[in-house]
């Protein structure tokens, strides 16, 4: 990878490496069993960001730097949750739509897609009449539709695991390296049963909600004090 110093090149290098030490722990698996599934593909390397991220916010003085990090990490954690159900949701209408109603016009498609892309921004701002051709420049919309439930899934998880990590300690992380060491033997339900979470459980996946929440609530202190 590339690196010239900025702490986006840090947190993708700690990226890179989780997916090194995913590969590694899933080797004792045979072959078919190896890769893990969609959902599961960015755990150690999401899991490594939040390591390093926290690492690093530690480690910095400055109320400007520790808040233009958090502000990043706060970005990406919407654009991989928040934006990613909202495209999903966008798939599943514009689905819908033609299979009920037959063949629609490109106004149509346009005219849902800023509606479902609306309703994540809430009333905090309001798309412009450009945007609603967005939804034209991503071709995983015709060519593999619905996929894009995994980032969110895989990220939340992560959130959610991390929160857990935080709560248990040390106790966590062996049932965490035998997610890891699993590859794709079994579910990503079954998989996170066997660390004893329910991942059905409304609470377990609160908790990654309660992080990127605490987080929000750090920024905006954050925020105060350089007034």
């Amino acid at each position: 990878m590339n690196y010239t110093g900025k702490p986006r090149d840090v947190m993708t290098l700690a990226h890179e490496l989780g997916h090194g030490i995913h590969d590694v722990l899933a080797s004792k698996q045979n072959l078919l069993n190896y890769h893990p599934v969609l959902p599961l593909a960015e755990t150690a390397s999401t899991f490594g960001e939040m390591l390093v991220f926290d690492r690093l916010q530690s480690t910095l003085e400055s109320a400007e730097e520790r808040l233009a990090l958090l502000c990043g990490k706060i970005e990406g954690i919407f654009a991989t949750v928040f934006r990613q159900i909202a495209m999903y949701r966008f798939e599943q209408e514009a689905h819908r739509l033609r299979r009920e109603k037959g063949e629609q016009t490109t106004e149509a498609y346009c005219e849902l897609w800023q509606r479902m892309m609306q309703e994540m921004f809430g009333d905090s701002l309001t798309l412009g009449e450009d945007h609603q051709w967005w939804w034209l420049y991503i071709p995983h919309v015709f060519q593999l539709s619905f996929y894009v439930y995994a980032y969110s899934f895989g990220e939340l998880l992560v959130l959610s695991l991390y929160a857990q990590y935080q709560r248990d300690g040390e106790s966590f992380v062996p049932r965490y390296f035998d997610l890891l060491s699993a590859g794709c033997s079994a579910t990503p339900s079954q998989l996170v049963t066997d660390m004893g979470i329910d991942i059905a459980s409304p609470d377990f996946w609160q908790g990654g909600c309660d992080l990127i929440r605490e987080k929000v609530e750090q920024a905006k202190a954050l925020a105060a004090t350089m007034k």
